[in-house]
């Protein structure tokens, strides 16, 4: 960033109340996200969170293969790249060796819920005290818009044309419903950020892993259930509206255990 953009980005801070400044846990790097996509949003609340524990210096992030394989370019704190669907047992063995760090992973419903389902599940069902944010979009945006574990019945994607059927290609995968029945697992939730206030949930959900982890609770899981505009072939507004007509009655919102303790009502609250 050039010194006149800064100086400007300055005088407008000293001349007007400022309500909002990028954190220094994010980098100058542009992101190469398609316009629309969550995943910026959920890269900036993220480290919002981890500037705001004051934990820079004690996190450390682990970014698998997807959409957000350059996810260590963005965020600036420890990162340690993942092979495809190992972001969970890599995370693993960084946790035991630095118990005293924070350890996330980000990852999309590809890695985590297909080529990884094996280490996601393992790593939920020992209860490892981690963080575990999983991008659920329902197709695999970063390689040509293929069907994924999580595309809904009736979702036309490069591999499913006239729809997914569930007679030939199964039932969307809800991994996270799944990972919240494990007795040691400690806090899983699903949330969204394509409103502002759906943006504010999350976050607090952010922060409440990570003060569970800091506390040794044990293993947390926030899947955010986004759009992919790329993919899906629409503008991000049409995304957002399809999303919440067609994701959420399949990918509720809210949350599905907090202490341990299963949630049985789940309401639309964005």
């Amino acid at each position: 960033m050039s010194e006149e953009i800064l100086l400007d980005e300055k005088i407008i801070c000293e001349e007007f109340d400022c309500v909002w400044e990028k954190p220094e846990t994010l980098t100058e790097n542009k992101m190469h996200y398609c316009p629309g996509c969550g995943h910026g949003v959920v890269h900036k609340i993220l480290m919002e969170v981890i500037e705001e524990m004051n934990l820079q210096s004690e996190t450390i992030g682990v970014a698998p293969v997807g959409c957000s394989v350059f996810a260590y370019n963005y965020m600036n704190v420890d990162m340690q790249g993942a092979a495809h669907g190992r972001a969970a047992a890599v995370a693993t063995g960084i946790k035991r060796m630095l118990p005293n760090k924070i350890v996330f992973s980000y990852q999309g419903d590809g890695d985590l819920a297909a080529i990884g389902t094996a280490e996601t599940i393992h790593t939920a069902n020992r209860g490892e005290n981690i963080l575990v944010i999983f991008i659920n979009n329902a197709i695999y945006g970063m390689t040509g818009g293929q069907m994924a574990p999580t595309t809904i019945l009736g979702m036309k994607t490069s591999t499913t044309p006239f729809g997914r059927e569930a007679t030939s290609q199964g039932f969307p995968f809800k991994i996270t419903d799944l990972i919240a029945q494990l007795p040691a697992t400690h806090f899983v939730t699903r949330q969204s950020v394509h409103t502002p206030n759906a943006v504010r949930y999350c976050k607090k959900a952010i922060q409440k892993a990570i003060k569970y982890q800091k506390e040794n609770k044990g293993y947390c899981l926030i899947e955010v259930v986004s759009n992919c505009p790329s993919g899906w072939k629409m503008t991000p507004l049409v995304s957002n509206k399809w999303m919440e007509e067609n994701m959420f009655p399949q990918y509720p919102i809210g949350d599905l255990k907090d202490n341990g303790i299963l949630i049985t009502k789940k309401e639309f609250t964005k």
